[in-house]
C-alpha cells in the first residue's frame, strides 16, 4: 500500500475499540470538510487513503445518498466493504447498494456510472485480502463483529 503521510495515524486510530461509537460523529465532520471543500477534500484523502465518493438512489425513496467510503483500486474497479468499523449493524448504504442496479462514483470531480457485484467465496476472499493491503484494520474489524462484512466490486457501467 501506498501510504500517505497521516496513514499510519489514521490506521491506529482506526483501531481504537470504542471508535465505532462515534461513527456517527465522524461521519457529520466528514459531511463538512466535504461541504467546505465542494466536495474536494474527505477525512479518507487527508489521511491519505484510497476513497470513492458513491451516490446510491434509496431503496424505498429514489432520493439519491451520498457516501464515502474507503476503497481498493483494481484496474478500472473498485472493491468497498460495508465495515462499519466492525460494528454490529451494516452500513445503510449496503442496503441501498444491493437493490441499485446502477450507482454513480465520484472521483476527481467526475461522476461514473457504475455496476455493483457483491462477492461471496473464493472472490470475496480474494477482494478481502486486497482490502487489507489498503487498510489493515479490516482484520480488527471483522473479529469486531459476528456479521459477515459485505464486499462490493464497482465496475464502469458499459455506456
Amino acid at each position: 500500500m501506498r501510504m500517505g503521510l497521516l496513514t499510519p495515524i489514521a490506521v491506529r486510530v482506526g483501531a481504537i475499540e470504542w471508535l465505532p461509537d462515534y461513527l456517527p460523529w465522524i461521519v457529520k465532520v466528514d459531511d463538512g470538510l466535504q461541504w467546505a471543500t465542494a466536495g474536494r477534500v474527505d477525512l479518507l484523502t487527508v489521511a491519505g487513503l484510497p476513497s470513492v465518493t458513491m451516490v446510491i438512489p434509496g431503496r424505498k425513496s429514489g432520493v439519491e445518498r451520498t457516501t464515502t467510503v474507503l476503497a481498493a483500486p483494481v484496474g478500472d474497479d473498485w472493491l468497498v466493504a460495508g465495515s462499519y468499523f466492525g460494528g454490529p449493524k451494516t452500513p445503510a448504504w449496503v442496503y441501498n447498494l444491493r437493490a441499485a442496479e446502477t450507482i454513480q462514483v465520484e472521483r476527481h470531480g467526475r461522476l461514473v456510472p457504475m455496476r455493483r457485484r457483491e462477492l461471496a467465496g473464493d472472490e470475496r476472499a480474494a477482494a478481502w485480502q486486497e482490502l487489507r493491503g489498503v487498510w489493515p484494520n479490516f482484520d480488527l474489524y471483522e473479529r469486531r463483529t459476528t456479521r459477515v462484512i459485505p464486499v462490493f466490486r464497482l465496475t464502469p457501467a458499459a455506456e
